[in-house]
């Protein structure tokens, strides 16, 4: 059986579990930290890191691609040419743009530097990350609303890069104004209302809880 590395929490994490969840593919779970992974599993101490029959690899967004192909149903990457490459459009503005506020701006102040890391973080700092860097990142997803997801009228591969992020986002205390932002509040509910992320980020949240006990 396969094996996936990597804490719960981790969006890119969430990605791979929730790929999973879809084409339900079992695999053994190893919560393991960045940098405790092994490097023949991870070359750069990432998580998360895949192995299975065919050999190692890391990366979230190849170890999705890979599944796809390995399980090709029930589709999680468009047909179509133009909806192929605009699922991975919204995979990689999950990854990069939402991550890069989200992730270390918010998550990791609030909730991975105080109780893995014994750091401090500054409410203000925090504040001012979700007042100020987050609203163009929210108005652009809203634009691009037209239906129930992001590309098509398939749930696909850029559904799951975005809504990952939202997840942490929300694991921090932090939530989209409906009133703004109406349709991305109801697209991120939808999302995770799904039993593939249903069930990841209720085990996840179960995780997170246990650290904030320690």
């Amino acid at each position: 059986m396969a094996t996936l590395y990597g804490v719960g929490g981790s969006p890119f994490v969430r990605k791979v579990r929730v790929v999973c969840a879809e084409k339900n593919i079992p695999y053994d779970h190893e919560p393991v930290f960045p940098g405790q992974v092994d490097r023949k599993i991870s070359p750069l101490g990432k998580v998360p890191g895949w192995n299975d029959e065919r050999g190692p690899l890391s990366d979230s967004s190849i170890i999705c691609a890979y599944l796809e192909r390995t399980r090709p149903e029930p589709a999680l990457y468009p047909r179509d040419p133009y909806e192929y490459a605009r699922a991975l459009w919204f995979e990689e503005y999950g990854d990069s743009a939402l991550l890069q506020v989200f992730g270390p701006k918010i998550f990791f102040k609030k909730i991975i530097g105080p109780r893995f890391m014994g750091q401090q973080f500054d409410p203000a700092e925090i504040q001012k990350a979700w007042d100020e860097e987050a609203p163009p990142l929210l108005e652009y997803l809203e634009s691009q609303l037209a239906g129930d997801w992001l590309v098509g009228k398939s749930f696909s591969i850029g559904d799951i890069g975005v809504a990952t992020q939202f997840a942490n986002l929300h694991q921090a205390g932090y939530r989209t104004d409906a009133k703004r932002w109406p349709k991305l509040a109801a697209y991120v509910a939808r999302v995770h209302a799904r039993p593939s992320f249903k069930t990841v980020i209720a085990e996840d949240d179960a995780f997170l809880a246990l650290t904030e006990q320690r």
